[in-house]
C-alpha cells in the first residue's frame, strides 16, 4: 500500500452511520421516471413511445453526439408517460414513466459483450450506459479513449468517499470487491496501462483489508490500493491525481494529458459487472442518511426510483424534510420534490429536517484568510468575493478564479458563514461570460 503527497484540506465530520449497514434490495416501486439527461453532454432522444411495453436492460434513450450515453429501462413495464420535469441543476428534463409489472423480466438485448479489439471495447462500454459515477457523469467510453492514449501508462481508481454522510462506495468495495479488481484488469489491458492504484481514504479499513486480499489472491502485482487521509475533498481529480503521482493538474487539464486514466470505484466495478453480465448500468447503491428519515441505509434502487418510494423503504420520514440533497453536503444537490427520480450519478439522499436543514445567519468578512488556508490549491475566495461585487474580471483572473474547482471547503470552514463557494461559481460564470465578447 502507497501514501503520498498532500494538498490542504479540512477535517469535517464524516458522519458515516451507514458503513456497516449491508446494502439492501428495495421492492420494485410502482412507477419510475427515467430522465433522458444522465450525463453530461447532449440528452437523449426517447427511442420508445407511450404504450409502448419494456423490458430490464432495453435500451430506451439514445442520442448521436459525441459526448452522451444511452440510457436502458431499469424495470419491465409499459411507458406511461413522456413528460418534461424539472431536474435538480434547474433545467427542463424529458423523463420516461414506465409503469412497472413487477416482474423484472429481461430485455433480449442484454448480452455479454464480444471483445475481440480496442474499438469493440469502447463500443461495448459506450452501450453499457456507464457514465462517472462519482457525481461526475462523464461518459465513461469517453474518458477511455482519449487521443493521447499511447502516453498514457497509469490508471487511478477514485475510491475516496471523502464527503460526509456517503458510504455506498465503501459498502461496495467491502461487497464487490471482485467486481472492482475485475474492472481494473479489463481497463488496464486494453489501454495497456502499467500500473494501477485504488485510492482510499484510511476511515476504511475494511474495503481497504477486503481489496487488498483480493489482490493478493490474484498475485497483481501491478495494482496496490493507495491510503489517503481521511479528510476533504481528497476524492477531488485534481487533489486524488497529485497525492498519488505528485504531478500538478491545472484547471481545464485532463488526467489523460498527465498519462493517467482516473475514473470512480463503482464506475470500474459496474464495467466489471457489465463485462461480466452483459446487463447495462440500470440500478444504483445509493447512502440514505440524515436527521429527518426513520432507517438510514444503503439501498440498491433502480435507476428512476422515485425519492419517496426509497425514503418510505427507510421507514418513512421521521420528521418533515426541509432539505432533500442529491449527494454530498459539500457538493450535492438539493431538490425541491420527493417526486425527482434518481440518477446514475446519484450516490446518496440526505433528508434533513429544520435543524440540520437551518442556514445560519452571515455576518462580515473578519479576514482571517481560513479560507485561504482551507484552499487545496491556495486561493483566496474573499478576494473572489469582493472582486465579483465590483464585476472586476481583470482581478478575479489576476487571482485565478477560474482554478477553482467548487469543493466547497471555503464556505465550510468560514467563520462568518459566506456562501463563498456560491460566489466563487458565479465569479467563474462572470469571467466565462466575459471570454465570449
Amino acid at each position: 500500500m502507497s501514501q503520498g503527497k498532500h494538498l490542504p484540506s479540512i477535517l469535517v465530520p464524516h458522519h458515516k452511520n451507514t458503513a456497516g449497514r449491508e446494502t439492501e434490495v428495495m421492492p420494485i416501486p410502482d412507477v419510475v421516471r427515467i430522465s433522458m439527461s444522465q450525463s453530461i453532454g447532449a440528452p437523449c432522444k426517447p427511442l420508445v413511445q407511450k404504450g409502448d411495453y419494456v423490458k430490464v436492460g432495453q435500451k430506451i434513450g439514445d442520442s448521436d453526439a459525441f459526448i452522451s450515453a444511452p440510457v436502458h429501462s431499469s424495470v419491465s413495464g409499459t411507458v406511461k408517460d413522456i413528460v418534461p420535469f424539472r431536474g435538480s441543476m434547474g433545467g427542463t428534463e424529458t423523463h420516461i414513466v414506465i409503469e412497472t409489472d413487477k416482474e423484472q423480466a429481461v430485455s433480449e438485448e442484454v448480452k455479454i459483450p464480444e471483445i475481440n479489439s480496442f474499438d469493440d471495447f469502447i463500443k461495448a462500454v459506450r452501450a453499457s450506459g456507464m457514465v462517472g459515477l462519482g457525481g461526475a457523469s462523464f461518459p465513461t467510453y469517453v474518458k477511455l479513449s482519449p487521443k493521447n492514449l499511447d502516453e498514457c501508462d497509469t490508471l487511478i481508481v477514485n475510491g475516496a468517499e471523502c464527503e460526509p454522510f456517503i458510504t455506498a462506495d465503501n459498502r461496495m468495495m467491502v461487497e464487490q470487491g471482485q467486481d472492482v479488481l475485475d474492472g481494473v484488469k479489463i481497463i488496464m489491458e486494453h489501454l495497456d496501462l502499467k500500473k494501477g492504484y485504488i485510492g482510499i481514504e484510511e476511515n476504511k479499513p475494511d474495503a481497504i483489508a477486503n481489496l487488498n486480499r483480493l489482490i493478493e489472491q490474484e498475485g497483481l502485482t501491478n495494482v496496490e490500493t493507495f491510503k489517503l487521509q481521511s479528510r476533504y475533498p481528497k476524492g477531488a481529480e485534481r487533489v486524488l491525481v497529485y497525492e498519488v503521482t505528485g504531478k500538478v493538474m491545472d484547471a481545464g487539464v485532463l488526467p489523460a494529458q498527465l498519462g493517467i486514466i482516473l475514473d470512480n470505484v463503482t464506475t470500474v466495478a459496474e464495467l466489471g459487472r457489465y463485462f461480466r453480465t452483459g446487463m447495462p448500468l440500470v440500478r444504483k447503491r445509493v447512502t440514505v442518511d440524515g436527521d429527518a428519515v426513520n432507517d438510514p441505509k444503503n439501498v440498491f434502487a433502480p435507476i428512476g426510483a422515485q425519492i419517496a418510494d426509497i425514503v418510505d423503504f427507510c421507514g418513512g420520514y421521521k420528521a418533515e424534510p426541509k432539505k432533500i440533497v442529491m449527494g454530498g453536503p459539500m457538493m450535492g444537490r438539493a431538490t425541491n420534490s420527493d417526486e425527482s427520480p434518481i440518477m446514475k450519478n446519484t450516490g446518496s439522499l440526505l433528508i434533513f429536517g429544520q435543524e440540520a436543514a437551518q442556514v445560519k445567519e452571515e455576518t462580515a468578512c473578519i479576514n482571517c484568510q481560513r479560507c485561504h488556508s482551507a484552499c487545496p490549491f491556495g486561493l483566496m475566495p474573499q478576494i473572489f468575493a469582493e472582486a465579483y461585487e465590483r464585476r472586476d474580471v481583470d482581478r478575479l483572473n489576476k487571482f485565478r478564479v477560474m482554478q477553482c474547482m467548487g469543493c466547497g471547503s471555503c464556505s465550510f470552514i468560514c467563520p462568518a458563514r459566506r456562501p463563498l463557494a456560491m460566489t466563487n461559481t458565479l465569479a467563474k460564470g462572470l469571467v466565462k461570460e466575459a471570454m465570449k465578447k
